[in-house]
């Protein structure tokens, strides 16, 4: 009988302590879970509903180019870096190399394409320099209030903090879950078991279902 007593006792000091677990991590998700929510559905009927919510305001300019930028690829983004006064890194350079297209039936060498893109969360800045020119074309697009949290839910041009504290969201998310089911089943072997198999039937028919795409 004691030892069924301090049993019943250690399993409601762990069921208390699981409460407050599961209660502090879904006050630590519940900001983040809200803005991912809210893009999310944005994202999820933004074509069937046709909400005109995200918007990106577009605008393009020609720069003349130092000739010392023209070196390589790397020295074009640090000039266009300091020239655009970025803070941020570029995202993504990208060489094409030289080749032939079709222009009114003759054959053209088109030169070499250096593409050098710049991302934050509010907008997006696209570069394009040929080889051999004096000037590099800048496309801006600009976001407004919606486009920015979409931007924030894909994490486009966020920064490693960003994509770390999302990674807390989504770890807090797992440990809800376990802590949600250890918290039903009140660590009773029956439910215990029931959970576990209905936990492995349902990772089974979704590891099948990737199986079969």
């Amino acid at each position: 009988m004691l030892q069924r007593a301090a049993a019943r006792t250690e399993r409601g000091r762990f069921l208390r302590w699981l409460r407050n677990v599961h209660g502090w991590l879904g006050l630590w998700g519940a900001g983040l879970g809200l803005l991912f929510g809210v893009s999310g559905i944005l994202l999820n009927h933004r074509h069937v509903m046709k909400l005109p919510l995200a918007q990106l305001e577009e605008r393009e300019m020609v720069l003349s180019v130092a000739d010392h930028a023209l070196t390589t690829p790397q020295a074009l983004s640090t000039w266009l870096q300091a020239r655009l006064g970025f803070q941020r890194t570029p995202f993504k350079i990208e060489v094409l190399p030289v080749k032939d297209v079709l222009w009114n039936g003759l054959t053209v060498q088109q030169p070499s394409l250096w593409k050098i893109d710049f991302h934050g969360p509010q907008y997006s800045v696209t570069t394009e320099y040929f080889v051999g020119n004096q000037f590099v074309s800048v496309k801006r697009q600009d976001a407004n209030a919606f486009a920015f949290i979409n931007r924030l839910h894909k994490g486009v041009g966020m920064s490693v903090a960003w994509v770390l504290l999302v990674d807390t969201l989504g770890g807090a998310l797992i440990m809800l879950t376990i802590t949600g089911v250890l918290l039903w089943t009140e660590m009773r072997r029956s439910r215990l078991l029931l959970a576990a198999l209905t936990g492995g039937s349902g990772v089974l028919a979704f590891g099948f279902t990737l199986m079969s795409l």
